[in-house]
């Protein structure tokens, strides 16, 4: 039996990069958001042995450095099944993007993989797997609005924000989260010391807190100035409200001053009518948030217009997530 599963992009609203670790990965503080742009995966187990990749992507590694081949390799001793997995994968989001297109993959392996063996692993021990493979991995075992701490492996559920009109624009650039990050240690002054990246972390550990404790207080019917929060209304409200907190992605200082094109893609982004636009991760995908999704559209088909690849799509709620990944 065939399973098909929807793997879904996720983009990053703000990242902080911390203190290099003991076992050479940076602490991170992030907030991940999933979206509505997708891979298809398909999973097949048979009889005989071993793991199988297909794609018509020439991109797409066939060996074990692939996340799916890794992924299914370690859940299948887990679940302690046999057979030969068959697994194809159907590109159409970009390789080295940012959107965490290799992790969702390999989670929406691991899914289907449960399904076509009718055996399902442990909640604690599926995350505990993914984090393995990869740091982006266990957030999408989540979906939605999703708090990434650690190396970004350790997620936790936000209040899921509201569907937001969206805009992601691919250059036809691959960039590589290591060399990026080897980049960001090279340009940190020498003046620096560990103390200071601890506290840019804090403080936007503060700025987090205090945004959640705003929502809350506006779930209760009160903003934070008393008045009625449900008579604001905006529905992007909570993100407009995150956004001016001053959230941005560190890996644009190191990012932009490389690739300067995608510095510009950025700046259009905005000049088309986006209130928020960002790298997302380590890139090279931007992203922009829209107010409605005819404004969405309207700036995507602009951007095609200027020989710029932008698809216009939203953001998942946790909910939406979970309800659409099985096809």
């Amino acid at each position: 039996m065939s399973v098909t599963v929807r793997s879904f992009a996720k983009i990053n609203l703000g990242l902080r990069i911390g203190n290099l670790r003991a076992d050479g990965f940076h602490e991170l503080l992030t907030i991940y958001q999933t979206v509505a742009l997708h891979d298809v995966i398909r999973v097949q187990v048979g009889r005989g042995s071993g793991i199988e990749i297909r794609s018509e992507d020439p991109r797409v590694p066939k060996d074990e450095s692939n996340t799916c081949y890794r992924i299914v390799d370690k859940a299948t001793g887990a679940l302690n099944a046999r057979g030969r997995v068959v697994i194809e994968i159907e590109k159409c989001l970009p390789v080295q993007g940012g959107l965490g297109g290799a992790s969702g993959n390999a989670v929406a392996t691991l899914l289907a993989l449960e399904r076509a063996l009718k055996k399902e692993l442990p909640g604690p021990e599926k995350l505990r797997i993914a984090a393995e493979v990869g740091s982006d991995l266990p957030l999408f075992l989540v979906g939605g609005t999703v708090l990434g701490v650690g190396r970004g492996e350790q997620v936790y559920p936000l209040p899921d924000l509201p569907t937001l009109a969206c805009v992601v624009v691919t250059p036809d650039v691959g960039v590589s989260t290591p060399k990026v990050f080897a980049d960001w240690d090279a340009s940190q002054a020498p003046e620096l010391t560990p103390a200071d990246a601890s506290d840019r972390m804090n403080e936007f550990g503060r700025v987090l807190s205090a945004w959640l404790s705003a929502q809350q207080k506006a779930k209760s019917g009160k903003g934070l100035s008393g008045v009625s929060a449900r008579g604001r209304g905006r529905a992007e409200t909570p993100l407009l409200d995150l956004v001016r907190t001053g959230i941005e992605n560190d890996f644009e200082r190191v990012v932009f001053p490389q690739y300067p094109e995608l510095l510009e893609v950025k700046r259009v982004v905005e000049r088309a009518g986006a209130f928020y636009a960002s790298l997302s991760g380590s890139g090279s995908a931007i992203y922009g948030l829209f107010a409605t999704r005819s404004a969405a559209q309207k700036a995507a088909a602009r951007l095609q217009k200027m020989g710029v690849k932008a698809l216009a799509t939203s953001t998942l709620t946790r909910r939406q997530y979970w309800s659409r990944i099985f096809e």
